[in-house]
């Protein structure tokens, strides 16, 4: 579920720089932006790796992975306090001069030093961190997107992302370094360990949503031309009911897997000339990925409101 943060962090910035009036070329280089910088926490998982030496089966390599992941998972890359200063630090990098880069630096410094007086496995998390941080800022800056739109496409990009988590697992350390514990455990949406699933993989998908309905609305475009037929295959979906042991956040990978398949083969089935619909204006040029996304779209949402449905009739 990864791809949420992205995706939450492009319709949120895409969304609000076109609100503030920029043209559609800007609202979405700074939307794609934020969406990058709102993977940048994760480099904590980077650590799981180690785990999985020894492991001696996949269930085995399954537990030793998260086990050893969230040792630093979740914790100060994910606070909203070092997402901010990075935030600064992205900017000031950005601006292209010697002093923005120094107190970037600088900043920089102080981020892995707060976590080097924990310990040193978070010093090194945050260095990659601040790394990753930067490594966009600069590549942004070459491209040509001015240092503002850097620093608040890493504002929302950094510090959405935290709330991302709350649903799925265990919840962040929203003000690390300080002492401050917001949430004790993650929010449970549901008591039936199913239902908080279903729940919580609607949220994902509730974010893809908005991020094509954030597109279509910069790009002037309409939902209706872009779904195609194939999306009635999420419906079938409502079988694995019958086939797969009940999911939970516990054990979520074969439901999540399936559905994901599901919406994978409805975007497959999109091809060049396979349909022309009255809806599309004629001077729209054909766009097949984005044919094959929302109808993939379409049908993994339909795959969930039919497997939904037939779990609580049954």
């Amino acid at each position: 579920m990864f791809a949420g943060h992205a995706l939450l962090a492009f319709a949120l910035a895409a969304g609000v720089a076109s609100l503030a009036g920029c043209d559609a070329d800007r609202a979405l280089a700074v939307g794609v932006l934020a969406g990058v910088f709102g993977l940048a926490p994760d480099v904590d998982i980077l650590y799981a790796p180690v785990g999985l030496a020894g492991a001696a089966s996949l269930p085995a390599a399954e537990t030793a992975f998260w086990t050893t992941g969230n040792v630093v998972h979740r914790t100060a890359t994910h606070s909203l306090v070092v997402g901010g200063a990075a935030a600064v630090a992205a900017g000031l990098w950005a601006r292209r001069t010697r002093p923005g880069r120094a107190l970037a630096a600088l900043l920089s410094a102080a981020v892995v030093a707060v976590g080097l007086a924990d310990a040193a496995l978070v010093a090194i998390v945050l260095a990659a961190f601040v790394a990753a941080v930067v490594a966009v800022a600069e590549a942004a800056a070459r491209r040509g997107i001015a240092a503002r739109d850097v620093a608040l496409a890493a504002a929302v990009g950094l510090l959405s992302h935290p709330f991302g988590d709350v649903f799925t697992g265990g919840p962040p350390a929203l003000f690390y370094p300080l002492d401050v514990a917001v949430l004790a455990e993650r929010v449970v949406l549901h008591p039936d360990p199913t239902l908080n699933l279903l729940g919580a993989f609607g949220l994902e998908v509730a974010t893809a949503w908005a991020a094509v309905v954030v597109y279509l609305r910069v790009t002037d475009r309409r939902l209706a031309p872009y779904v195609g037929p194939h999306a009635a295959l999420g419906v079938g979906f409502a079988g694995a009911v019958l086939l797969l042991p009940p999911p939970s956040l516990e054990a979520p990978y074969r439901f999540v897997a399936g559905a994901l398949g599901v919406g994978a083969i409805a975007a497959a089935g999109v091809r060049v000339g396979d349909r022309r619909t009255p809806f599309r204006p004629t001077d729209d040029r054909p766009l097949y990925r984005l044919d094959a996304a929302v109808t993939g779209l379409v049908a993994l949402s339909a795959a969930l409101v039919a497997y939904g449905i037939l779990y609580v009739w049954l």
